[in-house]
């Protein structure tokens, strides 16, 4: 069972923001601008692999070593191109910071970031550098609040945890670190998502 935020946006803000994103979307599927999901995830030693199976004989199992995570914050376009870093550390305002501001030398156009209202998102850090990314080109863009069904890159972690990482991924620390990051670099090449359209309604 999906797990789903227990507050309600503000209906007005919400038709407000939605009609905003519709715009940004067709601007992009023009090749006028380029747009991204951005987002923070962790993929952690005591797995996400709902069910499974083994032949009688076997003993398949995932050992978990609690506190071991891998987090990563990760762009990605509805066309599967994918910006991403990940650490073993906590991911705080300055990591994202220093991410998009990497990515505000790169961009070849108009370049619109999309995010949810987290408190490292919302900080006076990363306020503080909008003006100077929008001089490049790059721009925020903040999700009403309680919508992370508009959010793309909340499927590409469920891709990550769910599909492309496999059971014995998790056996060793040097094991999830490697496969978390081959994922994430395959992202656009051989590890696709056939996003749905953006929903108008």
């Amino acid at each position: 069972m999906r797990k789903r935020c227990k507050g309600k946006p503000n209906q007005q803000s919400y038709e407000s923001k939605k009609a905003d994103l519709q715009e940004l979307e067709a601007l992009a599927a023009k090749g006028l601008i380029d747009l991204f999901y951005g987002d923070e995830s962790c993929v952690s030693s005591e797995g996400y692999v709902p069910y499974g199976w083994q032949f009688s004989n076997e003993k398949v199992a995932i050992y978990t070593e609690k506190g071991y995570k891998i987090n990563i914050f990760g762009l990605i376009s509805r066309t599967n191109q994918c910006h991403w870093r990940s650490t073993q550390q906590n991911i705080d305002s300055q990591f994202v910071v220093n991410h998009l501001d990497d990515l505000s030398f790169k961009i070849k156009k108009h370049t619109v970031v999309v995010l949810d209202n987290a408190s490292i998102h919302q900080s006076k850090l990363l306020n503080q550098y909008r003006s100077f990314w929008q001089n490049r080109g790059l721009f925020i863009f903040f999700l009403p609040t309680y919508s992370p069904h508009l959010n793309i890159a909340e499927t590409m972690w469920r891709k990550l945890k769910m599909e492309w990482l496999i059971p014995e991924d998790y056996l060793q620390k040097d094991n999830l670190l490697y496969a978390v990051n081959r994922c994430m670099a395959n992202v656009g090449t051989h590890l696709n998502i056939n996003f749905s359209p953006f929903n108008e309604n």
